[in-house]
């Protein structure tokens, strides 16, 4: 998986963001059991299994998506690769601010985002923390895969463009490097939504 190296071109992060690592227990959004929300801490719901919503960002540039490395300081998952971006929605955020908030802080882009599919899925993440997510999955599209330079080295190890079929063969040959969400889906790409808005 190539590494992409900045070249400077990139807006860079504002001083003011504040990575979600720096909350000790942030308040999203969890789902009860008659579907409604209501307002429970982050790490509450990743322990308990409790169904919360979450937000999964997709940056293409024609075939190529770019990926991330998240950083060895998260929470769970770090080192492993993922999609673009992949974040909870703090209470009160709808997940449209949300997904654009993210992929800022964490990959310091701005891209116009559409909504795509959801998608709820279960996966034990490590450390005793389970992602019971209902996923708002978004998508942006750029013209050219510019070298990425600006993101959160707090949140992100690193960064790379790579075609859905490297990033198949990869997941198929090393599944152990990319998080337990991306190859879920892998596994249920159609369900997702993803296709391109037509011109």
């Amino acid at each position: 998986m190539k590494t992409v190296h900045g070249t400077g071109q990139d807006q860079p992060l504002a001083k003011s963001v504040r990575a979600e690592t720096a909350d000790v227990d942030p308040v999203v959004p969890a789902i009860g059991r008659d579907g409604r929300l209501f307002p429970a801490g982050k790490m509450e719901v990743h322990r308990s299994g409790q169904q919360h919503l979450a937000v999964s960002v997709f940056v293409f540039c024609g075939d190529q998506l770019l990926i991330q490395r998240r950083a060895h300081t998260k929470y769970h998952c770090g080192g492993l690769w993922a999609n673009t971006c992949c974040t909870h929605p703090h209470w009160g955020e709808n997940t449209d601010a949300c997904a654009s908030r993210r992929l800022f802080e964490e990959v310091g882009l701005r891209a116009d985002l559409y909504a795509c599919g959801v998608v709820d899925y279960r996966a034990d993440v490590g450390n005793g923390l389970v992602e019971n997510e209902r996923v708002h999955v978004f998508r942006g599209d750029v013209s050219t895969a510019l070298p990425v330079l600006a993101y959160n080295r707090a949140e992100v190890q690193d960064v790379a463009w790579v075609s859905m079929v490297e990033l198949r063969r990869q997941v198929a040959e090393a599944p152990h490097r990319f998080t337990p969400w991306i190859r879920i889906y892998l596994s249920r790409w159609s369900e997702l939504a993803l296709q391109p808005v037509a011109c």
